[in-house]
């Protein structure tokens, strides 16, 4: 077999064997394919696509190019959760002991922000001496005792993937279907749970930029998930606007925390909500989400969700202080406010512009190996739909960074625009089964 004749056959568009994929992953993998002839064949595949069962195989032989993680030790039934991207998406933060506090098991590997996009890796290490960096063994034991642990990606996960993504985004292909369901579900399949629910951003401030290609990418994970044996749900959520009130690593676990306290965006709550009680109902735990939604509801005012918050920040070496005193985490030096120049109902907001405002405090990162600022970002006062008068505070950043302070406020006032009617802003847009 020889890796010019692959590229030749879906270059004229014929469908691939698993074999040959097999042949492509384990061969890129140990470096005896170059990357000038994946660019290729990656250029191929952008345009001639690949079906179902090509997708399926790439995405199982992405999977067998590393080591997975058996979780067959942890009893009760593992679940995950995955969000394509977006500014001000701490869901992890509340989802996770929501789905502890009523007994799943909340198994979980994260990522760190790049770009306009933030990182639940670098918002849990804003808490003083939390470790991300747990191996299987400690991993299986914090599940066994909590329900509850998220950590950093393994190096030997997936390392297909991570050779593919680099290469992707050099070579102007990430934005394909089937290459973005099988980078993300290889890792998500990595993981030994039992059912995934996947949250498509789609906005100004997500990848998918429109509804039919966020719908596209949904099926085409929901119905890979299904083929390896797992229950899959995706939920197509909007991101014209940052989904929390918060963007920025600390100012977001804080908002988290007052969520599972009982207070906080609403909106993080309402996704958070509709996430667990999808579990619930998949699992047979109640026959409606009414009822799953009550049970929640309670598991907030008990303190059970926030108690398993502070569970999994102590077992993985964080200071479980903060959590009881939010006031505890540092603040920024330099705290401005930012007002309207107009007054009227908040029409939109646009998420990516308030991301990279926050990246420029400090928040983020330009290059991966960029070293964070976890106290710096932006708080939004007004959202979608909110009545605003002229000269009303609209924003609060957190910054060191002095000279980016200045076109910051340019920036963030810029991505308001307003009307003179009020607009409903709708965060679920569909849902995939």
């Amino acid at each position: 077999m020889k890796f010019l004749d692959i590229i030749q056959k879906k270059k004229e568009n014929r469908i691939l064997t698993e074999e040959e994929i097999n042949y492509f992953i384990k061969n890129y993998v140990n470096g005896k394919i170059p990357d000038y002839q994946v660019s290729a064949f990656l250029m191929a595949i952008y345009f001639n696509k690949l079906n179902l069962d090509e997708t399926y195989y790439l995405t199982r032989a992405m999977i067998e190019s590393g080591n997975v993680i058996d979780l067959s030790e942890v009893s009760g039934i593992k679940v995950d959760k995955h969000s394509t991207g977006g500014v001000g998406d701490t869901v992890t933060l509340i989802l996770g002991p929501l789905l502890a506090s009523v007994g799943f098991i909340f198994a979980k590997m994260s990522g760190r922000g790049l770009g306009h996009t933030g990182g639940t890796l670098d918002k849990l290490e804003s808490i003083p001496g939390f470790n991300i960096n747990i191996d299987s063994e400690n991993f299986i034991k914090i599940l066994n005792k909590s329900n509850i642990a998220v950590i950093g990606q393994s190096e030997n996960i997936v390392p297909a993937d991570k050779l593919l993504y680099s290469l992707r985004d050099a070579t102007a292909t990430v934005d394909n279907v089937s290459l973005i369901a099988s980078s993300i579900l290889s890792k998500k399949i990595s993981l030994g749970t039992d059912a995934l629910v996947l949250d498509v951003k789609v906005g100004n401030g997500a990848f998918m930029k429109d509804v039919e290609s966020a719908v596209n990418l949904s099926k085409l994970m929901v119905s890979l998930g299904k083929k390896f044996g797992r229950k899959t749900k995706a939920m197509i959520t909007s991101m014209n606007e940052p989904l929390g009130d918060a963007v920025g690593n600390s100012l977001e676990v804080i908002e988290a925390i007052n969520v599972l306290k009982g207070n906080g965006s609403r909106h993080l709550k309402e996704i958070s909500f509709k996430i667990a009680s999808k579990f619930m109902i998949m699992e047979n735990m109640v026959s409606s989400e009414k009822e799953a939604m009550s049970i929640l509801e309670e598991k907030i005012r008990d303190g059970s969700a926030i108690e398993k918050f502070k569970e999994m920040v102590t077992l993985q070496g964080g200071d479980a202080t903060y959590i009881d005193d939010t006031n505890k985490f540092k603040r920024s030096s330099i705290i401005k406010d930012i007002y309207s120049k107009e007054s009227g109902y908040v029409k939109s907001i646009e998420a990516i512009e308030i991301g990279i405002a926050s990246r420029d405090l400090g928040a983020g990162r330009h290059k991966k190996d960029d070293v964070l600022d976890l106290n710096a970002g932006v708080y939004l006062h007004k959202k979608v739909g909110d009545f605003v008068e002229k000269g009303e505070k609209i924003a609060t950043i957190y910054t060191e960074k002095e000279n980016e302070v200045e076109g910051v406020i340019e920036k963030i006032t810029k991505a308001y625009s307003f009307s003179d009617k009020r607009q409903d802003y709708k965060l679920i847009i569909e849902e995939i089964d």
